[in-house]
């Protein structure tokens, strides 16, 4: 079976996530206390104490979610799970594909994408920017409602979600005004993001430049696993591409639908998901209703060990 792991980003993580993995799986533990010695504080003590204020702020959430996800794709391994044919990854989530796919050095990875947080935190003062999801409406109803409210400050669709649930950002008054104007239009609901990151908005763009200079000082090497951006849906194989397309990413929409429907253009019959959560899971069976499509999410042993069946051909659940 030909199947895909998508990596999930910033909204994914809770106080005790991976608790049940770690308690069956050392490698989990292992890779937290790696990167803990890297950043220089206990990252396993935040995921599973908290307190969630800090874990939820961006700079100490973009390394948590990267070595849940590379914890996790470590036990993968362990259990005998293969290479997937395809890596993908949602905002933060391309980072974690990426050391998968042996593009980036872990540790390096970490250093990047704490760097990257705190920039983004820098970018835009706190309270000065939000984001919220608009459930219900076409893609271009919603980028109407962001034109109309927009009236000389800054708010955009930047993450397509799925069919139905688009995200916007920009400043905390013109997302009002967009909520509003997508209210009117039609939409089902508007839900406020517990963030104050404006992230992949033009907001972002200073944070950007000072991402792409430390980026310049990194390592990358040819992926080993094919890797499709969902900046653009499509595949990157060049190293200087992919650090182009990465100083390009934080302030630019993610097109998580689009990079679904090019990941099974590619002919993949599963989408399992690498990480706490299952955020990812429902959006691609949003996405893509097909029947003997399997979509999994990776959140213990048994269900990482169900999922290597599955894509063995041992098994059919999912």
């Amino acid at each position: 079976m030909s199947f895909a792991f998508v990596f999930p980003g910033q909204g994914s993580q809770s106080v005790g996530m991976l608790a049940s993995l770690a308690a069956e799986a050392p490698a989990v533990r292992a890779t937290f206390d790696e990167a803990s010695k890297v950043l220089g504080y206990d990252m396993w003590k935040l995921t599973q104490e908290g307190p969630a204020e800090q874990l939820d702020s961006t700079e100490y959430t973009q390394p948590v979610m990267l070595a849940a996800g590379v914890a996790t794709w470590r036990v993968w391994r362990e259990e005998g799970g293969p290479d997937p044919a395809v890596v993908a990854g949602h905002s933060l989530g391309e980072f974690t594909a990426l050391v998968c796919a042996g593009v980036l050095q872990f540790g390096a990875a970490l250093e990047l994408v704490r760097f990257r947080g705190r920039v983004m935190q820098e970018a835009v003062p706190q309270g000065t920017g939000a984001m919220a999801a608009i459930l219900g409406l076409e893609d271009a109803d919603i980028e109407a409602a962001c034109r109309e409210a927009a009236q000389g400050q800054v708010v955009e669709a930047v993450n397509f979600n799925s069919p139905g649930q688009t995200v916007i950002a920009g400043h905390a008054e013109a997302v009002q005004r967009a909520i509003e104007a997508a209210k009117a239009r039609g939409a089902k609901r508007a839900v406020p993001l517990p963030v104050s990151v404006p992230s992949h908005s033009s907001l972002m763009e200073a944070a950007a430049e000072r991402f792409a200079a430390r980026l310049a000082e990194v390592e990358l090497s040819a992926p080993t696993i094919r890797y499709v951006s969902a900046v653009d849906a499509r595949a990157y194989r060049d190293p200087a591409e992919i650090r182009a397309l990465l100083s390009r990413q934080l302030a630019r929409p993610v097109r998580w639908s689009d990079t679904v429907r090019a990941l099974l253009a590619e002919g993949v019959s599963a989408l399992i998901e690498c990480g706490p959560g299952k955020v990812l899971t429902g959006l691609n069976r949003r996405i893509e209703r097909r029947a003997d499509l399997h979509c999994l999410a990776l959140e213990d042993r048994a269900s990482i060990q169900s999922a290597v069946r599955t894509v063995r051909g041992e098994s059919h659940a999912g």
